[in-house]
């Protein structure tokens, strides 16, 4: 998969959803978590986060939205259930994206959503708890952007396997660059056989 992503919580207070968000990101291989305005022990996110995340990728710990920062060309994706966001199954993800969802009882700051560059929302009747919210989002991030052998039309598993991946020949973007590589590659080859060149 191309790209990267991020995953964060703003306002986090339960350490076991924390550290179970941290878990999933690790394992979906997330580059980074962060949280924002977050009041969190350590030792008690480490009881959920059995996969020891924050030992294994950055964990940004930001005290409040203005002092956010994201690398260069990051999305920030908020995850909330609002009218005016995009239903996740619909939505394409960016290739360098950070994905923030709100706290356990609210929702994302006003402040926070003004920053997000996309808000989406998971099509359900009602709020999922955080972890799970972060692992449909980064599953749905899985499928849409991995290389995974086409659905059947029955049900059950694929009846052909992922074609192999063939690496292609060099892209030459001019033909002025086309005709020097040739002239190139036929004088590389008058050279081998030890002919005079012309």
């Amino acid at each position: 998969m191309r790209g990267y992503f991020g995953i964060g919580a703003e306002r986090i207070s339960k350490p076991m959803n924390l550290g179970s968000l941290l878990r999933t990101a690790h394992a979906f291989g997330a580059s980074f978590a962060f949280t924002i305005g977050a009041v969190f022990e350590p030792r008690a996110v480490a009881r959920a986060d059995t996969s020891a995340a924050a030992d294994n990728m950055p964990l940004h710990v930001f005290p409040d939205v203005d002092s956010l920062a994201l690398p260069v060309g990051c999305r920030l994706v908020g995850v909330e259930l609002l009218p005016e966001a995009t239903e996740l199954p619909s939505f394409r993800h960016p290739a360098r994206a950070a994905y923030v969802f709100g706290p356990e009882r609210g929702s994302l700051s006003p402040e926070l959503t003004a920053r997000c560059d996309f808000l989406v929302k998971i099509p359900t009747s009602f709020c999922v708890n955080l972890g799970v919210a972060g692992a449909l989002v980064m599953y749905d991030r899985m499928l849409s952007m991995g290389r995974f052998a086409e659905r059947p039309v029955r049900a059950g598993g694929p009846a052909f396997p992922v074609p192999k991946h063939v690496q292609g020949g060099p892209v030459i973007r001019s033909e002025r660059r086309r005709r020097a590589a040739a002239s190139r590659a036929g004088a590389a080859k008058t050279l081998a056989s030890g002919e005079p060149l012309p």
